[in-house]
């Protein structure tokens, strides 16, 4: 399953409006780690995507939604629930790590 992109200009409506939980993965293209987590989320979007939404956003095409947010390493994933930040989990972790970190937004 691949999953969204977004961008500074769709973000708002995307991420900010969106009635569940949605997982942004700020990545880029040269950076190895974020493409290691890539096929993890595919999987976790496949088999949570009632629940939570995750979509990715290259901080090289969009730094001012990057900037906005603080990120300042890669890979970071934010969760967004009614706009706003509930959890930040930053690097490459293990599926089984993220799901962890996101048990209070899937259930298992």
């Amino acid at each position: 399953m691949a999953l969204k992109n977004v961008t500074d200009a769709s973000f708002e409506a995307d991420v900010l409006t969106s009635d569940k939980p949605v997982l942004v993965d700020f990545w880029a293209a040269w950076c190895g780690p974020c493409r290691q987590l890539t096929p993890s989320l595919e999987a976790i979007a496949a088999e949570h995507g009632e629940q939570i939404e995750i979509v990715k956003l290259n901080i090289d095409e969009n730094p001012e939604t990057a900037a906005a947010y603080g990120v300042m390493s890669i890979p970071t994933m934010n969760v967004y629930v009614g706009g706003e930040v509930t959890k930040t989990i930053v690097g490459a972790k293990p599926k089984a790590a993220i799901l962890r970190e996101l048990g209070d937004f899937v259930s298992a």
